[in-house]
């Protein structure tokens, strides 16, 4: 497992930040049927059973907000990649059909409320640390060009910043190309269920991108 820490003013903001990870090698496919019908069921599941004002309610939201206003960002403009996610769906706006293992990121982070944050590996050098972003700094969000990440929690590796709970960079993101993945689970107060996600993600690797060489840890 490549190294990996939470740095110590993010820890001070929330004790009990706790990460599920993933390391894998993984083949690609464009469209993996069976899961893309998991996710929709999932999609129509929460659209008929919740509505916009249930998500502030949920503890993984509620949790990821107290932490965004003690690190100085405002949850409800900068919202965490779940929530954005759960209020896309919620509204009835569907999700985009991506890549096996996005859409996978994608079904964890509906199913446990938790922002997942998925990595090509080859894209990153190690040691990686979970910090907080600095004033005014930015970088090259996913189709959304320069993004700000300050004040909210980023993945930094010897190059510099490169994905965060509310929106990951180009530079490390999973294309068709990629071959081996960095997949982590953000729980800003869920450490007794984490190791739980991790294995339904890591099952799903398994079944829907063939995954192999898997190594699994738990950062508190």
């Amino acid at each position: 497992m490549i190294d990996i820490s939470i740095s110590d003013k993010l820890r001070e903001a929330c004790p009990t930040l706790t990460l599920g990870c993933i390391q894998a090698k993984i083949t690609m496919k464009e469209l993996e049927p069976l899961l893309w019908q998991e996710v929709e069921e999932v999609c129509v599941r929460l659209s008929s059973t919740m509505v916009s004002e249930d998500i502030a309610k949920l503890k993984a939201i509620k949790d990821a907000r107290t932490v965004y206003r003690k690190l100085g960002q405002d949850p409800t403009r900068y919202r965490v990649s779940s929530e954005a996610l759960l209020r896309r769906v919620i509204k009835d706006k569907g999700l985009y059909q991506i890549n096996n293992i996005v859409d996978i990121n994608n079904l964890i982070s509906m199913q446990s409320y938790h922002p997942v944050c998925t990595y090509n590996l080859k894209k990153i050098t190690a040691p990686l640390k979970l910090t907080v972003g600095d004033s005014g700094e930015t970088y090259s969000g996913i189709g959304r060009g320069q993004i700000s990440i300050e004040h909210i929690p980023v993945f930094e590796d010897a190059l510099g910043k490169f994905g965060s709970t509310t929106s990951d960079s180009e530079r490390a993101m999973v294309t068709m190309d990629t071959e081996e993945i960095l997949f982590c689970i953000v729980a800003f107060d869920d450490q007794n269920s984490i190791a739980q996600w991790v294995e339904k993600a890591k099952k799903l690797l398994m079944d829907y991108g063939a995954a192999k060489d898997i190594e699994t840890a738990v950062i508190q």
